[in-house]
């Protein structure tokens, strides 16, 4: 998989970076992220219970593809998020919505939070828009679609929080979804709130 590296400075936050997930044989990345998965708060991913091998293999799977991506999200240089993003016209949420030109779906799993440490206010719209701000950076890429779980109420408020406009509940070949959309528009918007500077290597 290519992709740019890109760096965002968050007004109290910190720096963050995305990069392609490393998959290549004995990537630590994996190793965490299969730790990240197995979690009981991460059900909603749908890789409970999944082997480290099977993992692997999940994410080496999808670095073979053109319209799918995995990308590693650090803050400060610790790991704290995975973001996956895809074309909806070769997925199956496709076939459930009319998909418009520019139209990009993602879906983000956050690290367990670090023990002992402090929560950030506002941590999660903070990355949220951060990240959108990279996906954004392609020209091409109109609106962002997301489609949870529909019974995750937290990802949902958190959407919501984020910018996102609730749409139609669809049925996906493993879950009920709530289809979520993002403008460029509205992203804009809210970068200028956040006062976030972004930029690519």
């Amino acid at each position: 998989m290519s992709g740019p590296v890109s760096r965002t400075v968050v007004p109290g936050l910190g720096v963050v970076t995305v990069a392609p997930l490393d998959v290549s044989p004995g990537s630590e990345e994996l190793a965490v992220l299969h730790g990240w998965v197995g979690e009981e708060r991460a059900r909603f991913w749908g890789m409970v219970g999944k082997s480290a091998e099977e993992v692997d293999a999940i994410y080496r799977y999808l670095d073979s593809l053109e319209t799918h991506h995995a990308f590693w999200v650090r803050l400060d240089g610790r790991p704290v998020a995975l973001l996956q993003t895809y074309q909806p016209e070769h997925d199956p949420v496709g076939e459930c919505y009319d998909v418009q030109p520019g139209d990009l779906g993602m879906h983000l799993l956050q690290a367990p939070p670090e023990s002992g440490a402090a929560p950030v206010p506002g941590f999660t719209e903070l990355l949220g828009t951060a990240l959108a701000g990279h996906l954004f950076a392609d020209p091409g890429v109109q609106r962002l679609v997301v489609e949870p779980d529909s019974r995750n109420d937290r990802a949902l408020a958190r959407l919501e929080r984020t910018g996102f406009e609730l749409g139609p509940e669809i049925r996906l070949p493993d879950k009920t979804a709530r289809l979520a959309f993002l403008p460029r528009r509205r992203l804009q918007a809210l970068l200028r709130a956040r006062d976030l500077s972004h930029s690519s290597d």
